[in-house]
Formats: C-alpha cells, structure tokens, sequence
C-alpha cells in the first residue's frame, strides 16, 4: 500500500533516540519512505547528550530527564516533567501530519491531543502494556494507581486513530481491552536488522580462562530477572558443579546497582562481570565469544505476553538461548531456544549445562535462530506493516 509522505513526529520517553533500537529503525524506514521525520526524546546521560540534532535526515529534539527512582512517587514526578518538555517541543516543531506516540507511559495521547486538533493523526506504538508493567514491577495489586494506569490506557486507546503493536498478543489487548477494531491494529514486530548483527572473531580472553562463557543483554530493571539469573549461576555452580564458565551482563538499568551486590552476596563476582552499556562494537565482540546466553525474565503479567528484543538480538548473533517458558518467548524463540519451567531456576541451571555439553546442538539452535530473523520476523517485514498502518492513518 502506498504512503502519500508528510510529516511525521515520534514522541518517546523511555529511552534516547537512536539508542532506543526499535523507534531508529522506525524513523529510518519512514524516512526512506519520503517521511520528514522528527523525534521528540529524553537526552542520554553518556551518548544522544545533545539538545538538537539531525542525524541521517530525521530531526531529533531531546530534553534533560531526571530517571525515576523508588516507588510509584517517582515516576509520577518523571512523567510529569517529560510530558511538559515533550509539549513545549512539539510547539517547536509545529504541525505535522502524525503524531507517533511511544509507551511507555500511557501520558503521550494528551500531546497528541493538542497536535489532532491542529489536523494530525494518532499512532499509539503499544511498546509495553502499563497496567501489566505495574502489576509487574510494584506487586502492590490492583490498588488505585493501577486503577489510575488502566483509565490512561483506555484514554489513550480512545485517542488513537490506529495502534501498533508488537506481537498478536498486544493486538489481542488493543481490540478486547480497547475496544479498537482489528483493521485498525497492526502488528510490527521488533527485529534486529540482521545486518547490524554479525560475527567477528571469537575472543577466548573475554571467558578469562574459562572454556564457556554465557551472556545476558538487555535492560536491567525489577521485572526483568537478572536476579534469576544469578542465582540460577550459583544453583549452576553449587548444585550442578559446573564452574566452567565465565558469565558477562551486558546493559544498565535502575536495578543495575542491586544487581552487581547480588552478585558479591552469591559470591560470583570472581565468575561474573557487569559492563554496563557497551558499544555495538564491543557487543559484537561479547556475543560472538557466548556459548550459551540467557533470558531469564520471569513469568509475571507482563514478560509473559511481551516480545524480549534480546531473544531476537541472541538470534541474529546465531546464539543459542535458555529461557523461562512464557507464550511469546516461545512464538520468538521456537527451537532456537529451551524453556525452564517458569521461574525455576534449578531448571534453568541444568539447561544452561545441558548446551555447554552440546556443542552440536548448540550449533543447530544458532541457524534456526538466525534463520527465524532473517525470515519470518525479520525487520523487512515489520517494514510493511509499519508503512501499512501509516497508510491506515492518513489516508
């Protein structure tokens, strides 16, 4: 379907742009689509430090952020002040033709609230489900800040012209629990562009004289399970008698600090290092030196439904994976990857040293991964479908 081109504005909170993978890779295929696009973003604290920027043709606009921290007091403050930048920003941007929120927080719809009535069309990008992420994070049940992030969600929904969401399981959500219609729901999956992903030689000293070393990628937050992880290490170590491996956790995140003091309470940290985030280049260099690499996000309401995007990072490298069994990792992974009961982190031990004794089965699980993003959810396809519902938008 054609696209007649306009002016496009992104809105995101959650990450800088184009560190934030998805929402680049959306800006790019716009662009070459013949979309002016501009992005409105949080600046990055080590990379994206600039206010202003054009970068490969998109316009980007970025404002100090202050990250939340504590409970749900905190994000209240940080919503707040990203959504008066975003707005103040948007007026400097002037009319455009869509406005493409990001979540989360389900609090973007009230920007492009004010921008519908200059003409504009609303694309929610569904990244997260909210209600399920506070379940999720807080575990303080459906109390009244849930009720509070349900009614922005429904507002939200009501909102947009068209939803994007990232695998079937939030289209599910958008059409029963938003009441949109299925022809206004598109699903664009994330996907690595394959070409980013690609092998350079193996380093034997990154395994510090280990034969195998095993890798975690991706954010490091309370819902996102580095602590299963590590204490699946120590059940490797202690209960498996497996000391054969170095371990490396690559990435950041508001847990980050709790996470390396978890370390030196299990008494890994002579067998497990945090880097923090890494350059492309040197994440290349980590995950074609892995011999195994870990998704150890546990089974809760949102992780369950959620596409990981280091399961199709892991993928791309031709990695093979143990994860947690939850629908959508499955959907991802196939048989590139083997499922630990849910939250078992014995389990997941004994799967770790299952591959480390399987060279040839890992080897097999690397090309069905790879094949999987290089075909069926690859970024090209994505590509389509976000053009599609652009077209939905418009026309």
């Amino acid at each position: 379907m054609s696209v007649l081109p306009g002016k496009a504005l992104i809105l995101v909170e959650n990450l800088s742009v184009p560190f934030d993978r998805r929402v680049w890779q959306e800006c790019q295929t716009l662009r070459d689509a013949g979309w002016e696009v501009h992005v409105i973003c949080p600046q990055g604290t080590k990379r994206d430090t600039e206010a202003e920027v054009t970068i490969d043709g998109v316009h980007i606009l970025r404002y100090p952020l202050k990250a939340a921290t504590g409970g749900p007091a905190g994000y209240v403050q940080e919503y707040g002040s990203a959504l008066w930048h975003t707005l103040r920003l948007a007026r400097k941007v002037g009319r455009v033709d869509v406005v493409h929120a990001c979540n989360p927080p389900d609090m973007l719809f009230l920007v492009a609230l004010y921008l519908k009535r200059q003409g504009a069309k609303f694309i929610f990008d569904q990244h997260d489900l909210c209600p399920e992420l506070y379940l999720s994070r807080f575990n303080r049940g459906e109390d009244l800040l849930y009720r509070a992030v349900r009614a922005l969600e429904r507002r939200t929904y009501k909102t947009a012209d068209v939803v994007i969401a990232t695998n079937e399981s939030y289209k599910d959500v958008a059409v029963k629990r938003g009441g949109k219609s299925p022809d206004d729901v598109f699903v664009v999956r994330s996907a690595p562009v394959v070409e980013r992903f690609h092998q350079v030689p193996a380093e034997p000293e990154l395994k510090k004289g280990k034969p195998y070393l095993l890798a975690y990628l991706g954010v490091m937050g309370p819902q996102d399970g580095v602590d299963y992880a590590l204490r699946a290490l120590a059940s490797l170590r202690d209960e498996v008698g497996r000391t054969d491996w170095q371990a490396v956790f690559i990435g950041s995140g508001d847990a980050f600090d709790a996470m390396v003091a978890l370390s030196k309470e299990l008494k890994l940290d002579d067998q497990v290092e945090f880097t923090g985030r890494i350059s492309d280049e040197d994440l290349l260099r980590y995950l074609s030196t892995a011999d195994v690499c870990l998704s150890p996000d546990p089974l809760n309401p949102l992780n369950d439904v959620s596409t990981m995007n280091k399961i199709m990072e892991y993928m791309a490298m031709s990695r093979p994976i143990v994860s947690f069994e939850l629908r959508e990792a499955r959907v991802s992974a196939g048989e590139a990857a083997l499922y630990a009961p849910a939250n078992d982190e014995p389990e997941f031990a004994k799967l770790i040293a299952h591959l480390l004794d399987s060279p040839e089965e890992r080897a097999k699980m690397g090309e069905l991964g790879r094949a999987r993003v290089a075909g069926p959810l690859s970024w090209e396809n994505s590509q389509k479908a976000l053009l599609t519902a652009y077209a939905a938008a418009v026309r």
